[in-house]
């Protein structure tokens, strides 16, 4: 390479690494959104929306659990989380010791449905045999009221705010004291759509997952709270009224003092038309 070249690549290089540097995403026009695989499409049909409203500003949606997003908020790699839990008290530390403060909003509620293959005769379980069947001291599907066969257990990954509220709701009961976790043979799935398509073609299965992934491919288990209580199915009647046993809130998070555009991204949510896609991609709208 001779001399002249060197110094144009050098010359080009200097100059990217100062576009760079001086790029912002606010100055850049993008925006980051990373967490809950429950919120992925709700967030990526908020995107498309939005984006046809304001042109030029790029969005990029990733999942992976919520876990993943707060753990990339708190280091400052992305502007929003989208989560399926609260942060925790240590998280908002975590952040607060890198200098950022969160705010939180409620964008959305949600139901988590129980599903089994649809060829399973199965379809009314309470919260004590699901505790115990996911725990794995119920084995076998003729023990409620099933086939003889054995259940297959399926999981979100413990990075999943899916995960953690099921954990929470179901094997423990709401008991923040409780210590019970998922039987050593549940098979962690890496997303809810991993689990909808195992008990697709599995018929000894038995998952769970957002409203947002129901489909006709797998049977919904209506829940009841207690052996004397109605088995509810989830929809999104029963949900805003609270009659359906395992609901929850969805979170959006930003940092208190974000840029225009994340704020105006949240102000999209919230909107008539942002609420309305909660509706449509089978979440319970908050207004």
């Amino acid at each position: 390479m001779n001399k002249r070249s060197f110094c144009l690549l050098a010359g080009i290089a200097v100059s990217l690494a100062i576009l760079t540097a001086g790029c912002s995403r606010e100055k850049c026009n993008s925006i980051q959104i990373k967490g809950s695989d429950t919120m992925v499409n709700l967030t990526q049909a908020w995107t498309e929306a939005f984006t046809k409203e304001n042109p030029g500003i790029n969005i990029s949606v990733t999942g992976g659990g919520s876990g993943t997003g707060i753990a990339s908020f708190i280091s400052g790699n992305c502007d929003i989380i989208s989560a399926s839990r609260q942060m925790t008290v240590e998280e908002i530390e975590l952040a607060k010791k890198n200098g950022i403060e969160e705010k939180e909003y409620i964008a959305a509620l949600d139901g988590i449905v129980v599903v089994v293959n649809p060829k399973n005769p199965v379809s009314k379980l309470t919260v004590d045999q699901l505790s115990d069947i996911f725990m794995g001291k119920i084995k076998n599907w003729k023990e409620v009221g099933g086939n003889n066969s054995s259940i297959v257990i399926l999981s979100r990954e413990i990075n999943s705010g899916t995960h953690v509220f099921f954990k929470e709701h179901v094997l423990r009961k709401g008991n923040p004291k409780g210590t019970e976790e998922f039987s050593p043979n549940a098979l962690l799935l890496p997303s809810s759509q991993a689990i909808a398509d195992e008990v697709a073609q599995n018929s000894g299965t038995i998952g769970y997952y957002g409203m947002g992934y129901i489909s006709p491919n797998q049977k919904l288990v209506a829940v009841s709270k207690g052996p004397k209580m109605p088995f509810i199915e989830p929809s999104i009647d029963t949900v805003k009224k609270g009659s359906y046993p395992i609901s929850r809130p969805l979170y959006l998070y930003t940092k208190k003092d974000a840029p225009e555009m994340v704020t105006k991204f949240i102000d999209f949510a919230f909107s008539q038309e942002g609420q309305e896609i909660v509706r449509k991609t089978d979440f319970v709208p908050v207004k």
